[in-house]
């Protein structure tokens, strides 16, 4: 069965940009991070991406997916409005934007994923509402040892309590990714 996973990293004390949006004190290791058998694993499990439209815009360049983005497979943008240009597409990554709903574009998200799982790597507000509705079936968060101080808090728009199941816990570097079952 198709598996909704969100994730993100944070900081040390929970935040996934700092006060002025940048995320560069979060990926140091990128390139590590890349290679790392974790990376591997969870590029090897996802059939589709699912992002809010503001990671989406995110991208200098929207066209930028189709030759740089790691996950290479389809992407779901949950948005109000689609915009009027649609990014370049190759032949495993492409975006469809849904206007109908969170709800609706987990559907789709899940159809394009066929029996492999949908990676949500979205803001608070969409993980926020991903939760609300009950949805996600796992979480990943990689923390690395960095307290930025402020900025944008990943759980900050968390109004519940969650219950989780530890799955595993990596070491790569500097990064600790720990991965959870949601409890229901």
């Amino acid at each position: 069965m198709t598996k909704l996973i969100a994730g993100i990293t944070t900081s040390l004390d929970g935040y996934m940009a700092g006060p002025d949006g940048d995320v560069s004190a979060l990926y140091p290791d990128f390139d590590t991070l890349m290679e790392s058998e974790v990376m591997q694993v969870q590029l090897e499990e996802t059939g589709t991406v699912l992002m809010g439209r503001g990671m989406f815009d995110g991208a200098e360049d929207p066209d930028s997916y189709a030759d740089d983005y790691e996950f290479q497979v389809p992407l779901v943008v949950v948005t109000h409005e689609a915009p009027a240009h649609q990014p370049a597409r190759n032949e495993k990554l492409f975006v469809e934007f849904v206007t109908t709903g969170v709800e609706a574009a987990v559907g789709r998200a899940k159809e394009l994923a066929g029996d492999r799982d949908v990676t949500a790597i979205c803001g608070p507000e969409l993980t926020a509402q991903l939760f609300a509705l009950d949805l996600v079936d796992e979480l990943r968060i990689d923390v690395m040892p960095v307290i930025l101080g402020g900025g944008r808090l990943f759980f900050g728009g968390l109004d519940r309590h969650i219950d989780l199941e530890l799955l595993d816990v990596n070491v790569t570097g500097p990064r600790t990714s720990l991965h959870f079952a949601v409890r229901r």
